[in-house]
């Protein structure tokens, strides 16, 4: 008996200490809340030429006029011609990138939205809400909220910096985690996203906040020295911007 209570404590305590948690300081804990993503946008300008690149590596330039969707994901899209100006439709199925542009009524909502939280100021960059750059999307097979039959996508990359392992897709429908804040005055607090679509490897997944733990091994659990310097106990979904941005950075070297 006393044998198998001196064995339980041993698993006890070495569970303990290897369930420990990384203690970051103050200004490490800034850094991580950085929000490094790019901005999601829904809309698309007619104002300014967008670019339509085929599988068969065909190009196409246009304006942007309308578009067919699912749960706000692009499913085929039909521009203005930039020569003949006749409309052509494209099926997401066909295309393998494309770039456009946002609306200006849709940068002005992101910057108002920017500007009503004070969280924002020391996490995201207001740049990021009113760009004038050319929006890039790909062609990705994907399960819509994981439930849906796997359909041909046009997504929105919002970390085209730092996506060569993970790549990291706007997800138009996903909610934000409330902000409190009294008539008149900035908000605090709140306001984080709470899923996206992600690709890494052949697999393409929506990643809720809720499910954030249960997947952390598939994301970074390739990486020792990551999972040890950021283990999943340590760190929050509010960081995960900069630990796909970290991850990236420490396998390559």
């Amino acid at each position: 008996m006393r044998l198998k209570t001196l064995l339980l404590a041993l698993c006890v305590a070495s569970t303990a200490a290897f369930a420990q948690k990384v203690k970051y300081s103050k200004e490490e804990r800034k850094e991580m809340n950085r929000y490094l993503f790019n901005e999601g946008f829904n809309t698309a300008t007619d104002k300014k030429v967008s670019t339509i690149i085929l599988k068969d590596n065909t190009e196409h330039q246009g304006y942007s006029k309308s578009w067919e969707k699912q749960r706000g994901q692009i499913l085929s899209i039909t521009i203005e011609d930039v020569d003949t100006r006749k409309p052509i439709k494209f099926e997401a199925t066909d295309i393998a990138e494309m770039y456009l542009y946002a609306t200006e009524t849709e940068k002005s909502m992101k910057a108002a939205k920017f500007i009503s939280n004070m969280r924002n100021y020391s996490t995201k960059k207001y740049s990021k809400s009113v760009t004038d750059d050319a929006i890039p999307y790909e062609n990705q097979i994907v399960s819509l909220k994981n439930k849906k039959e796997p359909r041909a996508f046009l997504m929105q990359v919002i970390n085209p910096e730092f996506n060569e392992l993970i790549t990291v897709y706007h997800d138009p429908f996903a909610s934000e985690t409330v902000s409190t804040g009294f008539a008149g005055a900035p908000a605090f607090g709140g306001g984080v996203i709470k899923s996206y679509y992600i690709k890494k490897g052949n697999k393409v997944m929506w990643l809720h906040k809720d499910d954030f733990e249960d997947n952390y091994d598939f994301l970074f659990g390739d990486n020792p020295e990551f999972m040890k310097k950021y283990p999943k106990n340590s760190v929050e979904w509010n960081y995960l911007s900069f630990l796909i941005y970290q991850y990236t950075e420490m396998n390559h070297g």
